[in-house]
């Protein structure tokens, strides 16, 4: 049988917190073929509003930067600690593959947006499939350690009086 290794829970929370942002930006390009894009969030033409599409993006991004970094960080301490088949990481690295190619490849087009809220959208999708990616990631690792047990409280005794001396007096 093979031993089970440690493996630091840092370099998991890396892994997946690297997966959920690749995640959260492919699908910040997807999205912004569609014209489900940030960059609405910084048009001057929007009127006193935010776009419907401004907001969609940005629940899907958050969404996908915290469920593929959860996702990934649970499956990672899985295939560490071997409870993950061979086969099923391979479909998973290649299923990843082909996400990232297909963004890759939407990427490759010239962009529906403007240049300036482009740029700031694109930063704002790293940024915030970064934290999301962090926040799934540190849940799927808590959710993963054993429960401590409790601490043992301090037993506190008593001062024992002989009977009849105590402050109510004799009784």
């Amino acid at each position: 049988m093979a031993e089970t290794t440690a493996f630091p829970r840092h370099l998991i929370l890396a892994g997946a917190m690297v997966s959920g942002v690749l995640l959260a930006i492919a699908m910040h390009m997807l999205g912004a073929r569609y014209g489900i894009n940030l960059g609405g969030l910084w048009r001057s033409d929007a009127g006193d509003f935010m776009p419907a599409g401004a907001a969609l993006a940005w629940w899907l991004i958050a969404g996908v930067g915290f469920f593929g970094g959860y996702f990934t960080a649970t499956l990672m301490d899985s295939a560490v600690s071997g409870q993950i088949p061979q086969r099923m990481r391979q479909f998973l690295v290649v299923v990843g593959v082909l996400v990232l190619a297909g963004a890759g490849q939407v990427a490759s087009a010239p962009s529906p947006i403007p240049t300036v809220s482009g740029v700031l959208a694109g930063l704002a999708a790293l940024c915030l499939g970064g934290v999301m990616a962090f926040c799934g990631a540190s849940f799927a690792l808590r959710r993963g350690e054993p429960k401590r047990p409790p601490r043992p409280r301090p037993q506190i005794r008593q001062a024992e009086t002989p009977r009849g001396t105590g402050p109510r007096g004799a009784g």
